[in-house]
Parts: C-alpha cells; sequence; structure tokens
C-alpha cells in the first residue's frame, strides 16, 4: 500500500527542480501510507510530475521501487493497492507474445504497466482484479490517467487550480501544492451532515472531485480542459443485470458457489512478502474471513480484536471464542475510555476531510495494534453492504408498510399528534402501558421512534423512508449558512438503477455508504499507522455473484446475510456467533454528557458558531442542550458538526493562506515558501 500525489502544470514556466521539490513536498505529506521509500519524476518539458511513498507488501527489493517506467519507456506510474490476479495477467502476456515482455522484478505494479503496453487502459482495467488508485502519464500521447477500483477502496482527489491540475490519495498532498486555493464548499458540507461523510464525487473543498469507484479519469497534457470520468465496471449495471438474470440454483448450490469464490477470494489476498493477520469481531463476516483464512493456511493465521471497560459495547470475548474454537493465534487489545477518547485531537489528520462515523475510534486504534505485529490486514467489511446485513434494511420496509396502511389525509395530522408529546413523555407513557403492551410494542427508548415515526409518515415512498433512517441531520440546508443539499450528492445515488425498491435501497448502500463511509474509514485508519487492510468480501466476482441471488438468500426471516451465515455455519458453530447485531461503537452519547462535555462546549460556543459564519446557531445549540438534558439523544448529529469544528481548528491556516494569480506564477504561503527555499529552487515572484 502506498501514497501517490502530483501534479500537471500547464504554465511551463517552473524548472525540474522546483517540479520535483514541489512533488516531493506533496508526497512527504504522504509518508504514513508509505514510510519505507519515496521517489519523484518530473518532466519540465511537458509540466508533468509524479510522488510517491511506498509501503513494501510485494516485491520489497529495489525493483519495486515508484515512479516506475514500462520495459517500453513509454508509460510512467505511480499506483497506491494491489493487483490481486497479478500472476494470471503476466502468464496471459507471457503466453500471448512471440517476445514475451520482460520484468525487472516481480511487483503488480510491474506487471500491469505490462499491460498498459500490450493492450490499453480500459482494457487492463477491466481485466484486473484489485483494490487501486493510479496515476499513468503516457509520454507519446502526452495524456495522464487517474483511475480507481471498482468498488472504491482506495481514495484518490482530484481537480483544477487555474492551469495546474493537481491529484493525490488524500488532501493534505493537494494543500502542499502552492497553486491549492482552500475553500469550503458549503453544499459538501450539507451533505457531510446528512451523511456524516462526503459522498463522492464531492469534497470539502471547491474545485476538488474524488474520482468515482470504477471508473478513470484522462487529462491532456496541453490543454486545459475538464473531463468526465469513464466508467471500466459499473455496479448499476452489475445489480440490474443480476436481478434480471437470477441465480436459479438451489440453496446448497449457491453456498458451495459462494464458497469457492470467497476461498479465492482469501487465497488471493493471503499473498505477501511481509506478515499478515485478520481483524476478527466474533461476527458474522470478520469470522467468515477468518475462517477461510485459517482453511486456506497451513499454519496458525494471527488474529485480532479490540474491548472496552463498558460490555455493552464490548465484543472481545465473542472474537475470543471463535478464535479459540479456529485454533488462530489470538491478540486481543483492551482499551479505555481515556485511551479511546485520546484519540480523538488526531481524527483530523487521520481522515483529512470532515469525517463523522464515531467507529472510526475504535477502528484507528485496532489498527494501531495490528501495526504492532503485521504489515497486512484482512477485514470483514463490506458484508453488510453486498448481503443486506443492516437493521435499516428491515426496518425501512416494515416503517413504509405501516405509514401505507395510513389513508393519505390522515397522515400529517397523526404526525402532528406523533411528535406534538416530547420523547421523554412517550418514554413516561410507555412504561406505564408496557405491562398492558404485546412483546412486540416493547421498544427502547420509544419516544425517539415515535418522533422518527412522526417524520416517516410525511414521506411518499420506500427511497425516502430509506434515506430518513439513514440520515443524521435530515434537513442539513436548513442547519449549513448558504449551502444547499444535492438530492444525488453522486452518481450513486443520482442513478436510479432500474431495480425493484428493496434492491435499490441495498444498492445505494453499496454504491455510495460503502466507498464514502466504510472504505474511507478503514483506508484512513489503516494508512494513519502503515498497515495494509484487504477486503476479500468486495472482491467483485463475488459482488457480482451476491447480485445474481435471489433476495431470500440475503435476507430470510427478517434476518440478513443468510447465505453468509450458512457458509458460515461449515466452519464455526452456529451459537458461537448468531447473537444480536452490535457494530463496531463506542458509547459517545455518554461522552459527550461528561467527559467530553468541556471540549464539545468550546466547539459549539454560540460566538464562536455566529463568527466563523458556517452553521446558524439556533438548530445546534437546541439539539446540544437537548443531548445534555438527557431528554434527547443527539450524538450523532452533533459529532458531525464537532467532526467538522474541529477540521476547521486543524485547517484553519490553508484556508487563508494559499493564494494563485492568474498570471501564472505562484504567490507562495510562507509555509511553502521556507520549505523550497531549504532547496534553494523556488523561482522569485514579483
Amino acid at each position: 500500500m502506498c501514497g501517490i500525489a502530483g501534479f500537471l502544470d500547464l504554465t511551463l514556466r517552473n524548472p525540474s527542480e522546483y517540479l520535483n521539490a514541489t512533488a516531493r513536498r506533496m508526497g512527504e505529506t504522504l509518508r504514513h501510507r508509505g514510510p519505507d521509500d519515496a521517489g519523484t519524476w518530473v518532466d519540465a518539458s511537458v509540466g508533468i510530475a509524479l510522488a510517491h511513498r511506498r509501503l513494501s507488501i510485494l516485491d520489497v527489493s529495489p525493483a519495486g521501487h515508484q515512479p516506475m517506467l514500462s520495459m517500453s519507456g513509454r508509460y510512467v506510474i505511480v499506483f497506491n493497492g494491489e493487483i490481486y490476479n497479478f500472476h494470471e495477467l503476466k502468464k496471459e502476456l507471457e503466453g500471448a507474445n512471440d517476445t514475451p515482455p520482460r520484468f525487472r522484478g516481480h511487483s503488480d505494479t510491474e506487471v500491469l504497466l505490462a499491460c498498459f503496453d500490450s493492450w490499453n487502459v480500459e482494457r487492463t482495467l477491466s481485466r484486473a482484479n484489485g483494490m487501486f488508485a493510479f496515476a499513468l502519464w503516457d509520454r507519446q500521447k502526452r495524456r495522464l490517467y487517474l483511475g480507481r477500483d471498482r468498488l472504491g477502496e482506495k481514495p484518490l482527489y482530484y481537480g483544477w487550480m487555474d492551469n495546474v491540475f493537481v491529484f493525490g490519495s488524500e488532501l493534505k498532498a493537494l494543500r502542499a501544492h502552492p497553486a491549492f486555493v482552500a475553500e469550503v464548499n458549503r453544499d459538501a458540507l450539507a451533505l457531510f451532515l446528512r451523511h456524516n461523510c462526503i459522498p463522492a464525487p464531492h469534497s470539502i473543498y471547491q474545485r476538488i472531485q474524488k474520482l468515482l469507484p470504477g471508473t478513470f479519469l484522462t487529462v491532456n497534457g496541453s490543454t486545459l480542459s475538464n473531463s468526465t470520468p469513464v466508467p471500466f465496471w459499473s455496479l448499476q449495471h452489475v445489480a440490474e443485470s443480476g436481478v434480471a438474470n437470477p441465480f436459479r440454483g438451489s440453496d446448497g448450490e449457491a453456498i458451495e458457489q459462494l464458497d469457492a469464490l470467497l476461498r479465492d477470494a482469501v487465497r488471493t489476498r493471503m499473498v505477501s512478502d511481509v506478515p499478515l493477520g485478520a481483524f476478527l469481531s466474533g461476527g458474522v463476516d470478520s469470522s467468515l474471513v477468518t475462517s477461510l483464512m485459517q482453511a486456506e493456511s497451513t499454519r496458525n493465521i494471527k488474529t485480532f480484536s479490540i474491548g472496552y471497560d463498558d460490555k455493552q459495547y464490548d465484543e472481545a470475548e465473542d472474537a475470543a471464542r471463535v478464535a479459540q474454537y479456529l485454533g488462530t493465534e489470538h491478540t486481543g487489545l483492551h482499551v479505555t475510555s481515556r485511551e479511546a477518547m485520546a484519540v480523538i485531537p488526531r481524527l483530523p489528520t487521520i481522515y483529512d476531510e470532515p469525517f463523522a462515523d464515531s467507529s472510526q475510534i475504535p477502528t484507528f486504534l485496532l489498527s494501531q495494534m495490528v501495526r504492532r505485529h503485521v504489515t497486512v490486514g484482512l477485514s470483514g467489511d463490506g458484508g453488510d453492504e453486498v448481503f443486506c446485513g443492516y437493521t435499516r434494511h428491515v426496518s425501512s420496509q416494515q416503517a413504509w408498510r405501516f405509514t401505507r396502511t395510513v389513508p393519505r389525509p390522515f397522515r400529517r395530522p397523526l404526525a402532528a399528534a406523533f411528535s406534538s408529546l416530547p420523547p421523554e413523555g412517550w418514554n413516561s407513557l410507555f412504561k406505564i402501558l408496557n405491562p398492558f403492551l404485546p412483546t412486540s410494542m416493547s421498544h427502547r427508548l420509544p419516544g425517539q421512534k415515535m418522533h422518527k415515526l412522526s417524520l416517516l409518515l410525511k414521506l411518499e415512498n420506500l427511497e425516502s423512508v430509506y434515506l430518513a433512517l439513514a440520515s443524521q441531520w435530515n434537513d442539513p440546508a436548513a442547519v449549513v449558512i448558504g449551502g444547499e443539499e444535492s438530492r444525488s450528492p453522486s452518481s450513486a445515488r443520482r442513478a436510479q438503477a432500474n431495480l425493484p425498491e428493496f434492491e435499490r435501497m441495498v444498492f445505494l448502500d453499496t454504491a455510495a455508504g460503502l466507498p464514502d463511509d466504510i472504505l474511507t474509514k478503514v483506508d484512513r485508519a489503516s494508512m494513519a499507522v502503515s498497515l495494509e487492510a484487504r477486503i476479500p468480501l468486495l472482491d467483485h466476482r463475488v459482488v457480482e455473484f451476491a447480485w445474481r441471488l435471489p433476495m431470500t438468500m440475503k435476507l430470510r426471516g427478517q434476518r440478513g446475510k443468510w447465505i453468509l451465515r450458512e457458509l458460515l455455519h461449515r466452519y464455526v458453530p452456529r451459537q458461537l456467533v448468531e447473537r444480536p447485531k452490535a457494530g463496531f461503537s463506542i458509547p459517545l452519547d455518554q461522552w459527550l454528557r461528561v467527559p467530553l462535555r468541556n471540549w464539545a462546549e468550546s466547539l459549539l460556543d454560540e460566538r464562536r458558531i455566529r463568527e466563523e459564519g458556517f452553521f446558524k446557531v439556533q438548530p445546534i445549540r437546541e439539539k446540544w442542550l437537548e443531548h445534555l438534558s438527557g431528554k434527547r439523544a443527539w450524538q450523532h448529529q452533533l459529532w458531525g458538526v464537532l467532526m467538522f469544528q474541529s477540521w476547521l481548528d486543524e485547517n484553519r491556516q490553508s484556508l487563508t493562506v494559499a493564494r494563485h494569480s492568474n498570471s501564472g506564477e505562484y504567490d507562495i504561503s510562507e509555509e511553502s515558501l521556507d520549505s523550497l527555499r531549504d532547496a534553494e529552487l523556488v523561482r522569485k515572484t514579483p
């Protein structure tokens, strides 16, 4: 795993030394992604500069150094990720040519370059099985290609700053370029408050985008033009094709095929020249990945889990029992609340743009512990999205069924009645009525559910019900000053796939929620400590097979991931893994009321919010005071605001110091100037 960065400077006014120093500076911001090696490559005649930071996983010798030139000399690449089927691609190349390509080493990057030489970009990407983001410079046609893997496991940001095109694995690399202008995208901020992450193609900055998963972008090296990403794989097409041509076999045959696919996905992800292990929570997904790893290994694999003082959030004992049964070499990390909260000041740097999935904290702590033992860790992420595992997959259907039973003229009056009594009033009422109600009507915090139901009664279709259940702030544009939330924040959400209503909900989870939330969380947390995370359940062959399965093989008896559970029970006894879904969470509601109260209060201070000018004061202060009183639990909504405020504190200087003139000369920030003066490589600017 690595970090990549670079730029294409169409002004053609800066010498090689300057381009090299700037690229090196951009790459240095990504040292955590690649601590083992660094390199740059520039061509001042066309203004191209590439930078690479390397985490050595395959071919740890100097033959794996990047930027890497193809044997023909036509292509130069900086690559982040892994190509899991590179051995097969190499054999195909060697068998298809009278003069097989020569290889300096045995890295997947070198094989990928040979494929680009023999085929073209789109054909190569359609054949490659992996997680990746790359920049490829075609010296012959003077074109820059950016590409990102099918499901979005690896990140890639890009954008034009007048006459300079910049790109990188993380925003901090782009900010290191003197031409970068840091201006907050208020529309993206509104989207962030709804989703607790910023959906692609948006970023927190104006003029900077995320490359959409499964696409590549072509930038002409001689003209200033905006290119449109071209898909080489489409989840929408996969979903529609799968539903139209479903798997016709029996349950047993489906389990057999999934077993074979996942075994191969795990086997290829265990190829490594450095030590590897597995994240193990004791849940269905991680237990299945661990089981398959152990089945493919000739010795005990290493597994890792995390536990807390608060038993409500502690899965360590569950993980230990699964590890003991499988015979893995298990290591558990016990974390106190104080240790977990100590991570919070680091979050703006780790995630680099506002990100508010609070499981980011345990994910980082677990990654930090795993990195002390191995360099590669296999994860069970993706199972909920691909195999229908979230509780909202069921609850959205139930809520919509109830809504449809209420005649349309009565829905809004009934919604008003449900919201007329505050949540604590409903809680008290249900406490009195509980002895007389059926078990199915017994709920924890019924007042919150009544208020959620009042919102759902106002909605018109299942998709809007689902969005409400999956959202944090349901009207973020009313909170962000000058921000207008788009209802179609990415092609993933914009593409109204030709699917049945329920399948469309699962599609949205995989197309948008997975790359923007789950995979962002895993990538930043693991790479912050130079750990490579691999995700077998997101092998595109597994995803394609899952979409061919009838929904009854994924959701059965109101329990998701049916087929994954049945497969897991071949390896682990049912009683070890069948329990209520816990999630990877922390007691955030309690922390905000007591140990984090002063920290949160300083960030939510009324005067501060008003002076900064991003948020309206009233809705935020109302939720904060209600949360402190215990009347409502607003921790997820507040965490989004707090994470933006923390990010703003961390990046306040870059939001004001970077400027770019229209002349093509750089008005460089003092910080950038000092760095480049040390190398005596700065052109004097008027």
